[in-house]
Parts: structure tokens; sequence; C-alpha cells
């Protein structure tokens, strides 16, 4: 008896029918920096580095503070405080990389797990009487659920007193400086520069030039948490915001240092 075994062809029609999930849509790219988030000790490692260096960082201001204002830090939520990856990986795996009716449905769970070692820092900083202002790009929309997460999990200051959400830009400046205004900031915590100040936020900037100028402010007055999986720092290589992933996919190959 002959067997004959007859080749295997993919035409677009099969191609069609494949779930999205391993479709090749250019979010895959993300899949390392997700999983190196979530399953690597290295991740967990920079994180309690950072807040080491901000619990070390608040005593040194303490020692030398004589303004005579209340006393608070500036955090950013996410990737900061509260750690999203579960909601990246979601996304992967329905081929985005970000889908707007996705996040905001995430958000209002509150169920998003701590960063970790942000949770002891903030007690800590409420130990040595310095308040905790939670600034962040979620839109006022998301503020119930985002408050719930930080209430269950135990955050210090979690109310809507300390909690400044979007409301129009993207630009924290304003909100920092309305802080300001009332409190004496001892230093800022966050994983993209635009949490730090607005020097690297303005258009046009080369972000990495403005980085070198003040080196001495990273893990003294910012305190700069890991994030690989999204961020300011991707929107230099879409100058044309209309791509779809796969042409995101392009520019981020073509942006590729070599030799």
């Amino acid at each position: 008896m002959l067997f004959f075994i007859l080749p295997f062809t993919v035409n677009a029609q099969t191609v069609k029918k494949l779930p999205r999930s391993v479709e090749k849509t250019g979010s895959e790219d993300y899949t390392t920096a997700i999983l190196w988030e979530q399953h690597s000790g290295e991740y967990r490692a920079l994180a309690f580095q950072a807040f080491n260096f901000a619990r070390l960082s608040l005593d040194a201001i303490l020692l030398k503070d004589t303004v005579e204002r209340p006393k608070c830090v500036i955090v950013d939520i996410d990737e900061t405080m509260l750690d999203n990856s579960p909601f990246q990986g979601y996304e992967l795996r329905k081929g985005f990389s970000y889908n707007e009716k996705d996040w905001n449905n995430w958000t209002s769970k509150g169920i998003a797990d701590t960063v970790p070692g942000a949770l002891s820092f903030i007690k800590y900083a409420a130990s040595r009487g310095v308040e905790t202002f939670y600034v962040s790009n979620r839109m006022v929309t998301e503020h119930d659920g985002t408050l719930k997460n930080l209430v269950d999990k135990g955050f210090p200051f979690a109310d809507d007193a300390h909690l400044l959400l979007k409301s129009t830009t993207s630009d924290k400046e304003p909100r920092r400086q309305l802080i300001m205004s009332k409190y004496n900031v001892l230093l800022l915590c966050g994983d993209n520069l635009s949490d730090f100040s607005n020097i690297y936020y303005r258009e046009g900037k080369n972000v990495k030039e403005q980085v070198d100028r003040a080196p001495e402010l990273f893990g003294t007055r910012f305190i700069m948490l890991p994030n690989a999986m999204y961020g300011d720092w991707e929107k230099q290589f879409y100058p044309d915001k209309k791509l779809d992933e796969r042409g995101r996919s392009k520019e981020r190959i073509d942006a590729l240092k070599t030799y």
C-alpha cells in the first residue's frame, strides 16, 4: 500500500480564519517586555532598588529640610504604584498593544497588583509625616476604579484630595504646580520622564540630552521605575500617528541601531 503525503499550503482564506492571537499583527513585539516584567527577578530587583533609593533620599532630604510647609511626595500610578502587565498581556493575546475600551474595563475592576516595593515606601513616607499625591494620566472617568484599587491595596492618602487624574492635558505640570503651591515636594516617583518635569514632556526636545544635563537628579529627587512595555519614548518612532500595529512594528525595526 502506497501513502502519499500532500504538501500543506496556507492560502489567504485560511489565514483569515486563524484566531487573532496567533496572527502576526506587530503587537507580538511586546511579548518579551511583558514576560520580563511578569516573571523576571531582575524586574523585581530594579523596582526594589528604586524604592530603596527613594527611602534613602527621603531620609537625606528630611534631614536638611527647613521649609515651613506640609511635606509630600508625588507619584505616578501605572507601572509605578500599580502593575498593569496583566492588561498588557490580555491585549497582546488579542493582537493589540492598546485598546481604550479594554483599558477602561481593566481600570474599572480595580484589581491591579502593586509594583514591588511601592506600598512599603509610601507607608514609610507616611510614617515620617510625609503625604503622598497620586498624579496619573488615567482619565477622571476612571476615578472610582482607580481609588478602589489604591484603597484595597492599603495605600496611605488614597482619597479624593490626593488623587489627581487627567481631565484635559497629559502634561502633569499644572497638577504638580497646584500641589507645590501648598506643599514642599520632596521627591517624585514615576516610570515615564514626564512624571518628573515637563522639560521631558515638551515636543521637539531631545529627551536623552535633557536627562544627560542633570543626571544627579535620578535616584535622589527623581525615582525612576523600570517599564519596557510602553511609554512616551516610543512616540519618536511614529511620526505618522495613524499607523496600525504592523506599521508601528516596521518603524521600530527601522529604528534599531546595528552595524
